[in-house]
């Protein structure tokens, strides 16, 4: 997933919200809804979350340093994950409070028509916000369904993006219907259950995207796909016969670390073995360019080696267990 491609879309949701935030503020300040209060808080907190989100695309940008000799890559995972906790906190649970405390204490709206027009605004303006992260995601989430892209994504920003947006439509509908209920029935409780359910929407949100990034954090391996062509890549059928075992794990969306144990035939010199060595990191390089990292260590594969104990995939010499992502 290309940073630009992300940044686009982080822009897109940026000025969008931005925009809406002011909209909703002046039309709570117009007609007292608690529903439109809750939404000038989601689009805000939105707008700081994609400052969160750029903030930290900056970040991971960084250098190497001797105090993190495999770089700052992780620096998008930590803002993203910050987000879902901004999300989850100001979003909301302001939104539960203020439908709680709207129930609670109902009153008639006033001037009715600010928040449906600015409701209306809202809804077009995050729907262009929307389709500009889809467009984004579309071009590199190829044959996966969307919740197999939110899920596998490796760069955080275009699913946190697409699941904000979509939430915020959502959302917007929640508040439409809370405000023309409380309209038609002129009955403000209405207007409190509206935004009681966007802070259960926001919530729910915040949850999801808590658990993708929390999973991106602890460090996750290479796709299947990759997996495949960073083996195929590594063996040449003549030095190298085959893939003891490999590790691989993402140290950000795009930089990958390769440590694999390979098979050399036990005849090889040690010059031939790290001439083999070098051409498969070159290969692992071509076909799988955001493996940035490699560490192959060569070895003699020993059939009793590879029986032996009860996990081979541990053993010195025993063979590489298969994938199971």
């Amino acid at each position: 997933m290309s940073a630009s491609g992300g940044t686009k879309a982080i822009v897109a949701a940026l000025g969008a919200n931005l925009a809406i935030a002011v909209a909703k503020f002046v039309a709570f300040l117009f007609s007292g809804s608690s529903s439109m209060l809750a939404e000038s808080v989601h689009s805000l907190a939105d707008s700081g979350n994609q400052g969160l989100l750029l903030l930290g695309g900056k970040k991971a940008k960084r250098e190497a340093t001797p105090e993190h000799p495999f770089g700052y890559g992780r620096e998008r995972y930590v803002y993203a994950f910050l987000v879902s906790i901004v999300l989850f906190s100001v979003g909301g649970m302001f939104a539960v409070y203020e439908g709680y405390e709207k129930i609670k204490h109902p009153h008639s709206l006033d001037n009715w028509y600010w928040p449906v027009g600015v409701l209306v605004f809202a809804i077009i303006a995050e729907g262009f916000s929307f389709r500009t992260a889809i467009n984004e995601s579309n071009a590199t989430r190829g044959s996966l369904s969307w919740s197999q892209f939110i899920r596998r994504a490796k760069a955080p920003e275009l699913p946190v993006v697409l699941l904000e947006d979509f939430g915020a439509l959502i959302g917007l509908v929640l508040a439409l219907g809370g405000v023309g209920l409380a309209v038609i029935t002129d009955e403000g409780i209405w207007d409190g259950i509206g935004t009681l359910c966007i802070g259960i929407l926001l919530i729910l949100i915040a949850i999801v995207l808590a658990a993708e990034t929390k999973s991106l954090l602890l460090g996750e391996s290479a796709g299947i796909e990759e997996v495949d062509k960073i083996k195929q890549a590594i063996v040449d059928h003549d030095t190298v016969t085959s893939v003891i075992h490999m590790r691989t794990l993402h140290l950000g969306p795009e930089e990958l670390l390769v440590a694999a144990k390979i098979a050399v035939q036990h005849d090889d010199s040690a010059a031939e073995v790290a001439a083999a060595i070098n051409a498969a990191e070159s290969r692992i390089r071509e076909a799988v360019p955001i493996a940035r990292v490699i560490y192959l260590e060569p070895d003699i594969y020993s059939d009793s080696a590879a029986a032996a104990g009860n996990n081979p995939a541990a053993t010195p010499g025993g063979p590489s267990p298969e994938p199971t992502h």
